[in-house]
């Protein structure tokens, strides 16, 4: 979970800054956590008992899916990817197979159903995992024995094991709880905040993460190349272990086009960008490719390295309205011609007390969002 520290720029009020601590990675922004989604969704749920052959039969024939948070890693059904890597130790993927065998109750599962009939493993992939890996007989490219079991179980794999204690553990039930969003149809915000809200313990999933696993599509693939540029991997930094970087591309575009109708909070903007745009039904790639592209240049070229920075490290509040300060500059301008124009412009911008406010302090208001984007737009607009 990010962690706020208290940071005092210089002539201005202390702020705070988010930091992702778990990751080693630091970047001024939203304190996300404590953002508030307003519920407005209807969900219905249900329970339903499976066996475990029928799940990771179901698993293998990608019935039901363990989503990937990785947008490096590509295809429906894929588990590699899944809260970054299977975190189980080899030990406890024993006692849960043990569990079974020995007839004792386990925790239950949580699955989204989605439109087109599958099921979306929210919560229990380090289960249904080891589950699928038992049965294949291989975890981590070694064979699958347990170990640290009971005397009668040990170094037993599944094709081992005694038909009766194999039987059992074919019979054994698992209860999952099944919710499917029924308004509106064509958005996942209610998914969303379950994903949030499973995933509060232990290795905590950063928003873009959960983005990834819900909106996956051409505008997630899209995200992951234009994080490669090179002007921006200069602007930005190190890569973000968290997808902070990804996620910055996305707040670009999303305030960029739809930047005076934000409301907030900040996460659910987003959300719905990404849902209206997931296979890029309303922005072709070209056009976002080359929007992305210029504007990463020119900020580059006339603004520097440092052009998104109060102090030592990136400001998101600062980054998404520079970015599209000048990236409507371009729009209306064509190609910037005096680069030293756009410097002082820049200088003029940070110094301005009204733009200093609203990039230090509740940055995901509504009207700071929207009062540093009219400041920058509004500097970068005179030069020519």
């Amino acid at each position: 979970m990010a962690e706020k520290i208290a940071r005092k720029p210089k002539n201005g009020p202390r702020i705070a800054s988010a930091t992702y601590r778990d990751v080693k990675e630091e970047i001024d922004d939203i304190d996300e956590s404590s953002e508030v989604i307003p519920y407005r969704y209807s969900i219905t749920y249900y329970g339903a008992d499976y066996p475990v052959d029928g799940l990771v039969k179901r698993l293998n024939a990608h019935n039901i899916i363990v989503p990937t948070f990785d947008p490096e890693t590509d295809g429906e059904g894929t588990v590699e990817g899944f809260q970054r890597h299977f975190l189980w130790e080899k030990t406890q993927c024993d006692r849960f197979v043990e569990s079974l065998l020995l007839g004792l109750p386990v925790p239950e599962i949580f699955l989204a159903e989605q439109s087109n009939g599958r099921l979306l493993v929210l919560d229990g992939q380090q289960r249904l995992r080891t589950l699928q890996a038992f049965y294949k007989g291989a975890l981590r490219g070694q064979e699958f024995i347990l170990a640290r079991v009971q005397d009668e179980y040990r170094n037993r794999s599944y094709q081992t094991l005694d038909i009766r204690d194999r039987t059992r553990l074919d019979e054994s039930i698992i209860h999952a709880t099944i919710v499917r969003q029924e308004e509106p149809s064509d958005d996942q915000g209610s998914i969303y905040l379950i994903f949030e809200r499973l995933n509060s313990g232990g290795t905590t999933l950063h928003p873009q993460e959960i983005r990834v696993a819900l909106y996956r599509g051409r505008f997630v693939k899209l995200l992951r190349e234009l994080n490669e540029r090179e002007s921006w991997r200069k602007l930005y930094g190190a890569k973000s272990h968290c997808l902070k970087d990804q996620e910055l591309i996305l707040r670009f575009f999303a305030l960029f086009y739809k930047g005076e109708n934000y409301q907030e909070p900040m996460k659910e903007f987003l959300n719905c960008f990404m849902g209206e745009n997931k296979d890029l039904q309303r922005k072709s790639a070209n056009e976002l490719q080359d929007l992305f592209g210029k504007t990463c240049d020119v900020v580059l070229d006339c603004l520097g390295k440092k052009a998104f920075k109060l102090e030592s490290v990136v400001n998101a509040a600062v980054l998404d309205s520079i970015m599209v300060g000048v990236a409507k500059r371009l729009e209306s301008g064509g190609q910037v011609r005096e680069k030293e124009r756009l410097r002082e412009a820049h200088e003029l911008l940070l110094r301005n007390d009204q733009y200093h406010d609203a990039v230090v302090r509740s940055t995901g208001d509504e009207s700071k969002v929207k009062t540093r984007l009219r400041l920058a737009i509004d500097h970068f607009s005179k030069v020519s």
